[in-house]
């Protein structure tokens, strides 16, 4: 799929590329390449021929499992020459970058400005979701020591205002002369 400058791919859809793989933020080499305007194979090819551009944290290759597990998520179906030989390569953000400096091409490096802005959104928003996260678990900690306090409180309030139930008889109230009890009226 071959895109022309002047129709680059709006953040949103380069977001929606991005995966989360071994804990890092990725792209598929086959949507990268997509939005490249070159063949997988071409930028496959590339990064090969450029393999000490391309450390770990930059590209690496999916194993079957992980492939398997990618395709089972998402829903990919094979293509009709019966889907890919080899697990595809992922690209970090510093691997989309530097790829688009191998293939050296305008569509790559002016789309590759797209690609890191997209992997910048989405670090802003996993730092606003911990951010809300800690907030979240901070207003559960306080409301559940304001439970614990309410809950104290009102048995302290029910202790003050009970009257307490009388045991045995109720003692005769008056005077007592020699042995008898006289009751003043």
């Amino acid at each position: 799929m071959q895109h022309k400058s002047k129709d680059l791919i709006p953040e949103k859809s380069i977001l929606k590329t991005i995966l989360v793989i071994r804990g890092q933020k990725v792209i598929l080499d086959s949507d990268l390449a997509a939005l490249y305007g070159v063949e997988t194979k071409r930028l496959n090819e590339q990064a090969r021929r450029n393999i000490d551009k391309f450390p770990e944290d930059f590209m690496f290759r999916l194993t079957k499992e992980e492939f398997e597990n990618l395709k089972s998520q998402i829903a990919t179906s094979s293509s009709g020459w019966g889907g890919r030989r080899k697990q595809p390569l992922v690209f970090t953000e510093h691997g989309a970058l530097q790829a688009a400096n191998v293939l050296n091409s305008a569509q790559a490096n002016k789309m590759s400005v797209f690609i890191v802005r997209a992997f910048i959104r989405l670090r802003e928003m996993a730092l606003k979701n911990e951010k809300l996260a800690l907030k979240v678990d901070q207003l559960e900690r306080r409301v559940s020591d304001h439970d614990e306090i309410l809950i104290d409180l009102v048995r302290e309030i029910r202790r003050l205002i009970e009257i307490p139930e009388p045991k045995g008889k109720k003692p005769k109230i008056g005077f007592i002369i020699s042995g008898e009890l006289k009751t003043k009226l």
